[in-house]
C-alpha cells in the first residue's frame, strides 16, 4: 500500500497558553515548527469569566491556566506572524466564546484574510459550564441566544467555522458514566438546535448546513473497550436524532464529528510516569476505530496532576500522537472493529440506554430545565461520589494510587519543583499595567479606536431586544473595547447566574456500618462535637477566585456531610473577603479551600489574614488542589493547617485529619480512634 492510500491523519494539537499573548505566541509557533497542525489555545479564567486582569476576582490568576485576552491588542499580539486564513484554531471559550470569536475575526481580517475561509472550533457549550468547569456568566436564557446567535452568524458569514463544540469532555471528569455522558450532550445539542431553528435566523433549506457545523468535544478514558463503544454510540445516537427529528437527508451533514482530549481526571500525582501509557490507551480508543475516529485529538502531558507542563512535556505528547500516525500501519485498513459481536453488542445496549435518558430530560422540558432544576448537576456529583467511594474501596484499581504502590525513585520527579512550569508571579502586574495602557492610549495612534462608550451601549440596546448580537459584539471590539467591559454591559441586562452545586441532594456513596471507616470517622465528628458543645461541627468549603473546576470541592462536601459534619458550601467564584464572612456569620470551626488554577499562593494566606483581622484566628484552615511541593511548604509556613493533594485520594481519611486539625486548634486531646 502506497502513502497516497493512507488516510489522512487527525489534526494534532496541545491545549496551550499561559502568562501573556506574547509569550503563547511563541509557543504556538514552536509547536507548530514541531509539526502540530492546528492550534487548540487555553485562556486564562479571567477571561473566561468576561473580567479585566484588574477586577477583583481576577486576583492570582492572571496568566494561570491559559493566556490573557483583554482586548483587540491582546488577540494580535497572540496570533501576531500567523496566517490565521491557513490556520485551524481551536478556542476552548463558553461564556465569553462570542466575544473572542469577534476579536479573531478583526484580526484575520486585519492580517487580509477571506474570513468565509476561516477555519476552526469554538467550545460555546455553556450547559456544560454550569454542570461542571464553573465558567458560566450569565444565566441559561441569555446564555443560549448567545450561543444561537454565534451559530447562526458563522453558519451565514463563516461556513467553515464550527461555531460550537458540545463538550462532554468535562462532563466525565465530573463523574459521568458513558450513559450520562452521551445522553447529556446530546440533549444539550437538541437544545441548541430546537432554538435555532426556532429563532428564525435559518432558512429551511439550510437546516443541513446548521447540523453539519455542529462538533463535539469528549472525553476518552482509560476503560479502552467502553470508550470506543461510547464513541461509535455516539455517531448513532447523532445520525438518528439528526435525521428523525430534524429531518437531514444528507448522510455527510449528519456525519458526528468530534475532536478529544483524552482523560486527565484519570492522571495521577503518584507514580505520574504510569500516565504516559494511559495516555497512550486513551489516544487508541478514539484513533483505532476508522469508522468512529476522532477528526482531533489533543492529548494531556504526563505531569498535569503536578502542574503546568513545560514545551518538552507537550513535545511528548504530540510526539505519540505522530508515531502511531505515520510509524504504524493503523491508517492504511477499513475499521479493524467491524462485524465484532461484542463491540455490536455492547454499542447496541449503550444506544438504548443513552435514548431512555435522553428522552427523559426531555420529559423536563430539556437540558436547560434540567439544569436549572439541579437534575443533572446531582447525578454527576452522585456518580462521581460512587466512582470515589470505588476507588477507596480498592474495587476500582489505579496503579500507583491504591495498588502497586512500592516504586523506584522517578527522575522525571527527581526536582519536583522543576518538573512543571511556573508562572512568574509578576506576570499579573505586567498584564494590568499593558490594559491601563490600553485605556489610556486606544484612541490615539495608531489605533485611532472610536470611544467604546457608544457601541457598549449599542450592544446593551440590542441585548434587550431580539436581533443577533454578533454585529453589535464586533462594533464593540472594533471600538477597542476590553473583555470585562463586554462583559459587564450583558451582565447589566442578562444578570447573573449561580448553578446548583448538586451536594445537598447526592445520595449516600459511602457506607457507614460499625467498624466501616465511614463510621469511625463519624464517631470522631460527634465526639468533638460533644468536647466542644457546639451540637454539631461545622465545616465552610470554599472556592476563592475564578477555579471553577468544584468537583474535589463537592466531593468533600458530600463526604463531610455524611461523616455528620454541617457543610456550608456556597459554590464558586468567591472573593477572600466573602468567604471569611461566611465563617464568621456561619461560626465554623474549619474553613476548607479548593483550588486547581494555580492562584493558592495569592489567595489562600489572604483569606488567613482577614480571619486574624476579624478576631478569629484560631479557624484552622486547610486547602486542596494542584499544589507544588514548595508551595505547599509556603502555605503551612504562612499558617494553613493541612495541604492536600491529589495522591490524597482517601476522602474519608481526609475527613479524620479535617477533625483532628479542629481538636488541635482547639487544645483538645488527640482521639485514639482511626480514621
Amino acid at each position: 500500500m502506497t502513502e497516497r492510500q493512507k488516510d489522512r491523519p487527525w489534526l494534532m494539537r496541545t491545549y496551550a497558553g499561559h502568562s501573556t499573548a506574547e509569550a503563547s505566541n511563541e509557543l504556538y509557533r514552536n509547536n507548530l515548527a514541531k509539526g502540530q497542525t492546528g492550534l487548540s489555545v487555553a485562556f486564562d479564567l479571567p477571561t473566561q469569566t468576561g473580567y479585566d486582569p484588574d477586577h477583583i476576582l481576577a486576583r492570582g490568576e492572571v496568566g494561570r491556566v491559559g493566556v490573557p485576552v483583554s482586548h483587540l491588542g491582546d488577540m494580535r499580539r497572540l496570533f501576531q506572524d500567523i496566517p490565521l486564513e491557513q490556520m485551524n484554531t481551536s478556542m476552548t471559550i463558553n461564556a465569553t466564546a462570542m466575544w473572542l470569536l469577534a476579536m479573531y475575526q478583526v484580526v484575520a481580517e486585519e492580517q487580509g484574510a477571506d474570513i468565509t475561509k476561516l477555519q476552526g472550533t469554538t467550545q460555546n457549550d455553556i450547559v456544560k459550564e454550569y454542570l461542571s468547569r464553573g465558567t458560566h456568566v450569565f444565566p441559561p436564557g441569555p446564555s443560549l441566544r448567545l450561543t444561537t446567535d454565534m451559530i447562526c452568524y458563522t453558519v451565514n458569514n463563516i461556513p467553515k467555522w464550527n461555531p460550537i463544540n458540545i463538550c462532554s469532555y468535562h462532563l466525565q471528569e465530573a463523574g459521568a458514566t458513558p450513559v450520562q455522558e452521551i445522553a447529556y450532550a446530546m440533549s444539550t445539542a437538541i437544545a441548541v438546535l430546537d432554538s435555532v431553528f426556532a429563532s428564525g435566523q435559518i432558512p429551511e433549506d439550510r437546516k443541513g448546513d446548521v447540523v453539519a457545523r455542529i462538533s463535539f468535544f469528549v472525553n476518552a478514558g482509560v476503560r479502552f473497550i467502553e470508550e470506543m463503544c461510547k464513541m461509535r454510540a455516539f455517531g448513532r445516537i447523532w445520525d438518528k436524532i439528526t435525521r428523525e427529528r430534524y429531518g437531514i437527508e444528507d448522510a455527510k451533514q449528519r456525519r458526528f464529528r468530534y475532536g478529544v482530549q483524552v482523560n486527565s481526571l484519570g492522571l495521577t500525582e503518584a507514580q505520574p510516569e504510569n500516565n504516559v501509557q494511559r495516555i497512550v490507551l486513551e489516544m487508541l480508543a478514539v484513533t483505532l476505530s476508522k469508522d468512529a475516529r476522532a477528526r482531533a485529538v489533543q492529548l494531556p502531558a504526563w505531569n498535569e496532576a503536578l502542574g503546568l507542563p513545560r514545551p518538552w512535556d507537550q513535545q511528548w505528547s504530540l510526539r505519540i500522537q505522530q508515531v502511531l500516525a505515520h510509524e504504524s500501519d493503523l491508517l492504511e485498513y477499513e475499521d479493524i472493529f467491524a462485524g465484532s459481536h461484542v463491540i455490536e453488542a455492547k454499542v447496541d445496549t449503550l444506544v438504548e440506554e443513552c435514548l431512555a435518558e435522553i428522552d427523559r430530560i426531555q420529559e423536563m422540558g430539556g437540558a436547560l430545565a434540567a439544569v436549572e432544576s439541579g437534575y443533572l448537576k446531582s447525578q454527576l456529583v452522585s456518580s462521581h461520589a460512587e466512582r470515589r467511594a470505588r476507588i477507596e474501596a480498592g474495587d476500582e484499581k489505579i496503579v500507583g494510587v491504591n495498588c502497586y504502590q512500592a516504586t523506584e525513585p522517578s527522575p522525571l520527579t527527581a526536582d519536583l519543583d522543576g518538573a512543571i512550569m511556573t508562572v512568574d508571579p509578576a506576570v499579573e502586574a505586567r498584564v494590568v499595567a499593558s490594559l491601563k495602557n490600553w485605556r489610556d492610549t486606544r484612541y490615539q495612534p495608531p489605533f485611532n479606536h472610536p470611544r467604546p462608550c457608544k457601541a457598549l451601549e449599542k450592544l446593551k440596546e440590542a441585548a434587550k431586544g431580539t436581533g443577533n448580537l454578533m454585529e453589535a459584539t464586533l462594533e464593540c471590539v472594533r471600538s477597542g473595547a476590553t473583555t470585562g467591559e463586554w462583559s459587564e454591559a450583558l451582565r447589566e441586562v442578562f444578570g447573573e447566574f449561580r448553578a446548583p452545586t448538586g451536594v445537598s441532594s447526592a445520595p449516600v456513596a459511602v457506607t457507614a456500618e460499625e467498624g466501616t471507616p465511614l463510621a469511625l470517622v463519624r464517631e470522631k465528628v460527634a465526639r468533638t462535637a460533644s468536647d466542644l458543645g457546639s451540637g454539631r461541627l461545622r465545616l465552610l468549603v470554599g472556592k476563592p477566585g475564578l477555579d471553577g473546576h468544584s468537583n474535589g470541592a463537592e466531593q468533600i462536601a458530600v463526604r463531610a456531610r455524611d461523616a455528620g459534619f454541617e457543610v456550608v458550601y456556597q459554590g464558586i467564584r468567591l472573593t477572600p473577603e466573602q468567604i471569611v464572612s461566611a465563617a464568621l456569620a456561619e461560626d465554623v470551626h474549619c474553613v476548607g479551600l479548593s483550588i486547581l488554577s494555580g492562584s493558592h499562593a495569592e489567595l489562600v494566606p489572604d483569606v488567613l489574614v482577614r480571619l486574624r483581622e476579624a478576631g478569629a484566628p484560631d479557624i484552622p484552615v486547610i486547602a486542596g488542589g494542584i499544589i507544588p511541593p514548595a508551595d505547599a511548604e509556603e502555605l503551612r509556613k504562612a499558617g494553613v493547617a493541612a495541604v492536600f493533594t491529589p495522591k490524597d485520594f482517601g476522602i474519608t481519611e481526609i475527613i479524620g485529619r479535617i477533625v483532628d486539625e479542629i481538636r488541635k486548634a482547639n487544645k483538645l486531646d488527640p482521639l485514639e480512634v482511626p480514621a
